[in-house]
């Protein structure tokens, strides 16, 4: 039986997880009225300000290439979630979770120690039953959203992990998330100005805090009670959760093949998790390895 403490930090991960799916379930509603990018502008401008006021950063305590660092972690933070917002649009969400999962795989594969092949082989047997290319049936456009969603994933991983290592508590996020905002600002605000309402720009807000305002709080209150493997074994099941919330908010009913195909890479992902932690003595403090 689990320590109550590990017990609470798996409780608070899983709360996270389900942050994240419901937010990004919910924001597929706006999807008719201001677009996927207009969603992701909403979410990513909201928590910028968010962040900004609540901590209040102070950027003469950064050194440049940390500062630098978390510039370049607020723009990669801005194209993972518009890429992913617009891979939603035209692929179930289940698909679109798990194909932007391959991201923080690939890292863990990469710097994980055995059995390396074993789980790249697994998940791009995953990919294969998620996208069917046999049938023809999957928006190639939106598989390619979500692939280059995972590409930024990636990034985003090696891109926290420097700041972490550089800038104690979330200063770097409360830098790097107004940059997303920014960044999401520049993209799709001008082609959603017109269309925005006050019931919108408040609708933003609670999806801001549904993702990443509450989620980060919790992952990072889960990583003082978890290691960073078990950790990550647990957000290697977020495409699953993905899955399930897609057929229960969205009615999205998964085919067997695409079940079969999360199945895989979640398999892929703890197994590469399990095998490819960091050394505890590379990182300054805990930080998460996953976080949308």
């Amino acid at each position: 039986m689990l320590p109550s403490s590990a017990r609470a930090g798996a409780s608070l991960a899983v709360a996270a997880m389900l942050c994240v799916q419901l937010g990004l379930a919910v924001s597929v509603g706006l999807f008719d009225r201001i677009g996927p990018g207009g969603a992701a502008f909403l979410r990513l401008a909201w928590a910028g300000v968010l962040l900004l006021v609540l901590v209040r950063p102070r950027l003469s305590s950064l050194r440049r290439p940390t500062l630098l660092a978390c510039v370049a972690l607020g723009v990669v933070t801005a194209g993972m979630t518009m890429m992913f917002m617009a891979a939603v649009a035209r692929i179930p969400m289940g698909t679109a979770s798990a194909l932007e999962f391959l991201g923080p795989l690939t890292v863990a594969v990469v710097r994980g120690a055995g059995g390396k092949r074993l789980w790249a082989v697994l998940a791009a047997a995953g990919v294969v039953l998620l996208t069917e290319p046999w049938r023809g049936g999957v928006d190639p456009a939106g598989v390619g959203y979500a692939l280059a969603s995972a590409v930024c994933w990636a990034a985003y991983i090696l891109l926290t992990q420097r700041v972490g290592d550089e800038v104690a508590g979330v200063r770097g996020l409360a830098v790097s998330m107004p940059v997303a905002g920014l960044a999401a600002t520049l993209v799709a605000g001008p082609s959603v100005f017109a269309h925005l309402s006050w019931p919108l720009v408040l609708a933003g807000l609670g999806l801001a805090l549904l993702v990443p305002v509450i989620p980060f709080s919790f992952e990072m209150l889960a990583l003082r009670r978890l290691t960073a493997s078990a950790f990550g074994t647990l957000m290697s099941v977020e495409p699953a959760l993905a899955l399930v919330i897609g057929l229960l908010v969205l009615h999205q009913v998964p085919a067997p093949g695409a079940v079969a195909g999360v199945a895989f890479v979640v398999v892929a992902g703890i197994g590469a998790e399990r095998t490819g932690a960091r050394p505890v003595a590379a990182a300054a403090g805990p930080r998460p390895d996953i976080h949308r």
